[in-house]
């Protein structure tokens, strides 16, 4: 009788193993793709001299993407400082 209940332990105690790394790949699975989703981010351009700023929204595009377009308006000419930053 023993024997029976340590076997239907150690098939349980396999299962719930099997069953949490299936929950977190799909966990992991579902963090990544919303990591690697494609939306609308705000570029705000602020100048060194007045402070004045602008946004741009670029739109449909995933986070490193948008950071890469935004920091191409980073500018220098005349001593004024254009700084973009991705909000």
């Amino acid at each position: 009788m023993n024997n029976l209940i340590a076997k239907i332990n150690v098939s349980l105690n396999i299962l719930i193993k099997n069953l949490m790394k299936k929950i977190m790949l799909f966990g992991v699975l579902g963090l990544l793709t919303l990591a690697s989703c494609k939306k609308d981010w705000t570029c705000k351009c602020t100048e060194s001299v007045g402070g004045n700023s602008s946004s741009v929204i670029i739109e449909d595009m995933t986070r490193a993407d948008a950071k890469a377009e935004c920091d191409e308006g980073d500018a220098s000419a005349f001593g004024i400082t254009i700084d973009c930053e991705l909000q």
